[in-house]
């Protein structure tokens, strides 16, 4: 049986402890491997290697923090077949969809290299009678990742890649579901020139996870999970003094006006709603066509194409998605079904009870397609993360855009249409922190910032891009005067700079 241990101080580290967990392959219900569960102790030991290895590291040139960025993008490119079959084996997704797990991570890597220019700072000469003035952007120190199971290669880099590249020493803790590629990617920084002891991983559950937040040197905290875990992570690091951004759940909609191309909408619904098994933050699980009309010609449209979706285990190339992650997720996602249809939606494409030849143990949920959803019914409240796509029939565009308003969530939303007009109200008025305009999945490059509103984030920054920098650096201002004359006299007033003004005492 294979085993994946921690990785601490630049190599494989088990620990005393004996606690292991089993980690699935979903498309055959089989234990694939174990991973090493931590504890206070595996952390501590985590935070104590990282906290001395980012002295020296975080004293590095940017050049060279960003060379080591470039060599890592290089090998991730090199290594992309193998990493995302071995993604793919744990998680269940395509190895299509692999690829572009990776390749979105990857890209926040070459964002990084940037980081001579990113971290330039802001300086006034003359601020005042022989006064200077600047700013400095500085490392945090240790700072953490917690990461879900859906993207166990996008989200870490998203984190480790600009909190490394600012200078500080990182701790990441991935999901136990699928532990082996945030593992590899310890070994590919490595590879890469960074230093033993700047890159951790630790595995484990919630006593893992207590242990990071309660640490005295873990400086910033970055998490993605479910929004009751985020709001519970952020106000425990709030509590102990550390800095936080959390990204909790989504239930993201589109909009589709009558005059949007429908063929394209249709098309767009599909890969969005089901690409990944529902399995992401950022899949669009509610169809919003306006007036009934709209709404009776979208729904025949995507019947047809719900139906023919082929899946399957990764293995297959002809396959459109895998298996959700665990048969728990299973059980919930059939259950939120029939609950949706016991409240009055109506089923189209029924997914449930799918089964496989040669995979009856597999972790599988067919499409499902609902239709007549309500705003009041669990099945639109809730976020599925599963092969679920809810219609719902506003009468017009004013109700559709109060719909995704007022969700709790607010990650993002997508609007098709071909009026211009229609597409920047919705854009100006909607409570998303992402906009798609005839785009499904709105998700930033990763030069721009990604988060959501309302309960689906908790912070006042967000990934990558800039937001990124200013989340793992902490600012400084220098004010320095190099006078002419050793003696210049007290000051009581509140200093002012301005050489025009005097304050004179008497």
């Amino acid at each position: 049986m294979r085993a994946v241990d921690h990785f601490i101080d630049g190599r494989i580290w088990r620990g005393a402890t004996s606690r292991t967990a089993e980690v699935f392959n979903p498309a055959t219900g089989d234990v694939e491997a174990t991973v090493s569960m931590g504890d206070a102790h595996v952390v501590e030991v985590a935070v104590k290697t990282a906290k001395v290895a980012q002295r020296s590291w975080a004293a590095a040139t940017p050049q060279r923090r960003a060379r080591v960025m470039m060599n890592f993008v290089t090998l991730l490119n090199q290594n992309m077949a193998q990493l995302a079959e071995l993604m793919s084996r744990e998680h269940g997704k395509t190895l299509a969809d692999s690829i572009g797990d990776l390749q979105r991570g990857l890209e926040v890597g070459e964002f990084s290299i940037g980081i001579p220019h990113l971290l330039k700072g802001e300086f006034t000469e003359g601020a005042g009678p022989g006064i200077d003035m600047y700013s400095l952007r500085q490392p945090m120190g240790v700072g953490a990742g917690i990461t879900p199971f859906n993207f166990p290669g996008m989200i870490p880099m998203w984190m480790f890649a600009p909190a490394i590249v600012c200078g500080n020493a990182f701790i990441l803790k991935p999901s136990e579901r699928n532990p082996s590629v945030p593992v590899r990617l310890a070994e590919l920084m490595l590879e890469a020139g960074l230093p033993p002891g700047v890159f951790n991983v630790v595995h484990g559950d919630k006593e893992t996870v207590t242990a990071i937040i309660e640490h005295r040197d873990v400086a910033a905290v970055s998490f993605v999970g479910s929004t009751p875990a985020a709001a519970q992570v952020y106000a425990s690091c709030a509590a102990h003094g550390k800095r936080v951004q959390c990204f909790g759940g989504a239930k993201n909609h589109a909009i589709i006006m009558p005059d949007a191309p429908l063929d394209l909408a249709a098309d767009a619904l599909i890969g969005a709603s089901f690409g990944s098994a529902g399995e992401r933050c950022m899949a669009l699980s509610v169809a919003v066509p306006v007036g009934e009309e709209t709404a009776d010609r979208l729904v025949h449209a995507l019947k047809s194409r719900v139906e023919s979706l082929k899946i399957g285990p990764y293995t297959s190339e002809k396959v459109d998605f895998g298996p959700v992650i665990t048969r728990a997720a299973v059980e919930r996602i059939n259950s939120l079904i029939g609950r949706g249809v016991s409240e009055g939606a109506s089923l189209i494409v029924d997914g449930r009870n799918f089964q496989l030849q040669g995979y009856e143990n597999g972790f599988f949920v067919g499409a499902t397609l609902v239709d007549h959803v309500t705003s009041e019914m669990e099945i639109y409240r809730a976020e599925i993360f599963g092969p679920v796509l809810s219609v719902v029939r506003p009468a017009n565009y004013e109700d559709a855009l109060r719909l995704v308003n007022d969700h709790e969530y607010g990650n993002g939303s997508a609007i098709f249409t071909q009026n211009g007009g229609a597409a920047r109200d919705f854009a100006n008025r909607v409570q998303t922190g992402m906009v798609g305009i005839n785009v499904p999945i709105p998700t930033p490059l990763a030069y721009y910032s990604f988060g959501g509103w309302k309960r689906s984030a908790f912070g006042d920054l967000n990934q990558h891009g800039p937001d990124s920098i200013k989340f793992w650096t902490k600012p400084k201002t220098v004010t320095s005067r190099w006078p002419s004359r050793t003696v210049i006299g007290s000051e009581f007033a509140m200093p002012v700079f301005d050489n025009l003004i005097r304050t004179t005492r008497t």
